[in-house]
């Protein structure tokens, strides 16, 4: 059996009965990759994937100075973006809209002032908050074309919250443009896997408990079954740091300028594409538990487990009506 958690990667590569997988893993935008596949030509993508994330990091990670959207952050001018950039604008802008501004990748300048991007973590004041704040948006910033428009030169983007997703679809379109049928890619947690193994075996990937846990694995709370279909878990107990004895996550309310708050622990979203996952439960991690619900109402496309704290502080479990369908049963 070969279990991936949603957050915390386990690895056992098993002997199988048909034809050995090929295995590879990595570092790219910040993060861990583990990709297996099978592939009955037994070509080696090795490179080709790595060359894929390298680009990927060049456009669109906040961590390279040089890359597209770094460039478009520091206010330079008639920088022209790419397919990469392109597709996390425009779904960015989808998710936005659906979530009613809840996820909002403008909230970059929040996120470094809290000391969860790049840039130091500052002392943070209501004054500092209120000044950020006039800079977050999404709509004081549009795409035209291959070019990006502000209406204030201090608005800067975030794509982290979801580009990882976003990459795992990109890897994943890659092997299926070479006629791999037999798939699972996982960056940074976010996991897509593609038909079943080469004997017949469903890929399997687990959710944590999510108990505060910033090194290690968390005991898992379900196994599920993955067949053509994409899983992000977006959860407060990994990025987070404690002051004064307040925890604060790394998820931040565009709308306050502070760390989300609510009863919402965890929530691991299933889609087709793993962007429109990872972008989801980022969201959702802000609007809480109740406005969730009300998401799921409109948006049947879409599964959903998420972990919440009672008034007792115990877990408990919100699950969407088809999400029980994926479980994984020995």
């Amino acid at each position: 059996m070969k279990i991936i958690s949603a957050i915390f990667l386990i690895i056992s590569l098993n002997s199988f009965s048909q034809n050995e997988p090929f295995y590879f893993e990595g570092n790219a935008q910040g993060t861990t990759f583990h990709i297996t596949y099978f592939d009955s030509l037994e070509r080696d993508f090795q490179i080709e994937v790595l060359t894929i994330l390298d680009d990927f990091d060049q456009s669109l990670s906040t961590y390279l100075p040089n890359s597209i959207i770094s460039r478009i952050n520091r206010g330079e001018e008639n920088v022209k973006v790419d397919k990469y950039f392109i597709t996390c604008f425009n779904q960015a802008k989808e998710i936005w809209k659906s979530t009613k501004g809840n996820f909002d990748p403008t909230v970059y300048p929040l996120v470094n002032a809290w000391g969860f991007g790049p840039g130091k973590k500052q002392k943070i004041e209501q004054k500092l908050i209120d000044s950020l704040l006039q800079f977050v948006g999404f709509e004081l910033i549009e795409l035209k074309g291959e070019y990006i428009f502000k209406k204030d030169a201090r608005v800067a983007l975030d794509f982290n919250a979801f580009a990882q997703g976003y990459s795992v679809d990109v890897v994943s379109d890659f092997f299926k443009s070479k006629g791999v049928t037999s798939f699972i890619v996982e960056i940074g947690g976010e996991v897509y896997a593609n038909g079943k193994q080469a004997d017949g075996k469903d890929w399997l990937i687990g959710i944590e408990q999510p108990y505060d846990n910033k090194e290690t694995g968390n005991p898992l709370k379900e196994i599920i079954k993955l067949n053509n279909l994409a899983v992000a878990t977006s959860g407060n107990n990994r990025r987070f740091f404690v002051e004064n004895g307040v925890k604060y996550a790394h998820h931040i309310d565009p709308k306050t300028g502070y760390p989300a708050k609510n009863t919402l622990l965890s929530a691991s979203i299933f889609a087709e594409k793993c962007i429109v996952s990872d972008a989801t439960a980022t969201g959702l991690l802000v609007m809480g538990l109740e406005k969730a619900k009300k998401y799921f109402k409109k948006h049947k496309e879409i599964q959903a487990y998420l972990i919440y704290s009672d008034d007792k502080g115990n877990f408990q479990i919100y699950e969407t009506s088809g999400f029980r369908k994926l479980v994984y049963q020995e």
